[in-house]
């Protein structure tokens, strides 16, 4: 089968289309014929080998981590799903990849696809969807009145989190460039700061919760914009201790995991507030959950671009640009 795979890590990954062999089951996995692929920032990392400590592949390996299309087998252990149900699903951090015309789909990791979605709209979720739940809904549990920050709200995960933090009554804050103001608007965001004109940090005050997606120094600055007590989830990192503990690593990543995140975290503590990393996991009940919201209209996909599976590389570089609005998707079938 076709697949867009890595070589090796680095600055030279050696990223093309191969052929590789058709994927065999194990007893609670699912043979997948992908019909489109959601595409996310972290696919053009883990080539490079930032994750490569935390997230393992057998190289070569296929990328791609979002995928939506229909099971062609199930293995003996199978339950929920049947041959010809159409799924949607993240494939992250289990080793494997979806920019394949055939994906392995562990069940637990799958949810059934949201009847009034097609298959590019549904594939554009299940990153961005299970991200936002962990982290506003599982880890910081946000509550109707709170206000929280998403900035870089016209991107993939901010159109998401912003629709997701509105459905549990929060007040959202935001940033976009200038043309973006009142589309982002239109999405829920109460406080939206054009980053063209004003820094967020001087704008901002009394928010609970800050979603970190920004690289650079925008984690500190937000830091500013918290009420004591606030709670800061870093998506984009640094990574931290609790991390490192939680996937039982080493006392050495522990330690330079700490390391790493020695300045935010005692900022943090100075001003009374907390922060975490969090690594988002497939967790198909949590997106059979989302998949509800987007069946009912509370929530819906936001897509800037579709690619065939010929130009997946091609999208990839689109993406790595950081202007789409909203997700891009390659498209199979």
């Amino acid at each position: 089968m076709k697949a867009l795979t890595f070589k090796r890590y680095g600055k030279s990954p050696g990223i093309g289309f191969a052929e590789v062999p058709r994927p065999t089951l194990k007893p609670d996995e699912m043979l997948v014929e992908v019909h489109a692929v959601g595409l996310n920032p972290i696919d053009n990392m883990i080539p490079t080998g930032m994750f490569k400590v935390v997230l393992k592949f057998e190289l070569p390996a296929t990328m791609g981590s979002d995928l939506a299309g229909v099971v062609k087998e199930v293995g003996s252990r199978v339950t929920r799903f049947k041959p010809g149900d159409a799924v949607f699903a993240s494939l992250f951090d289990l080793g494997t990849g979806s920019l394949a015309e055939f994906a392995v789909v562990p069940e637990h990791a799958a949810a059934p696809k949201p009847a009034n979605l097609d298959f590019v709209q549904a594939a554009s979720v299940p990153m961005v969807g299970l991200t936002s739940w962990q982290a506003l809904k599982e880890r910081v549990k946000v509550q109707r009145g709170q206000k929280v920050f998403i900035p870089a709200g016209s991107g993939g995960i901010g159109t998401f989190a912003i629709q997701l933090a509105k459905h549990l009554g929060a007040k959202v804050g935001t940033t976009t460039s200038t043309g973006n103001v009142q589309w982002v608007s239109g999405l829920g965001a109460d406080e939206v700061v054009d980053y063209r004109k004003q820094e967020f940090e001087k704008v901002l005050r009394g928010y609970d919760v800050v979603l970190g997606t920004l690289r650079g120094d925008a984690i500190e600055k937000s830091v500013g914009i918290l009420k004591p007590g606030g709670r800061i989830v870093s998506l984009i990192g640094p990574l931290d201790a609790a991390f490192a503990t939680a996937r039982r690593l080493n006392f050495v990543l522990k330690f330079v995991f700490g390391w790493m995140s020695r300045k935010i975290t005692r900022l943090a503590a100075k001003k009374d507030v907390s922060y975490s990393f969090l690594f988002v996991r497939p967790d198909g009940k949590q997106l059979g959950e989302i998949g509800g919201l987007l069946a009912s209209g509370r929530l819906r996909p936001v897509i800037d671009k579709v690619f065939p599976f010929e130009q997946a590389m091609e999208a990839l570089d689109y993406l790595a640009q950081g202007r789409a609005r909203g997700k891009v998707v390659v498209q199979l079938k």
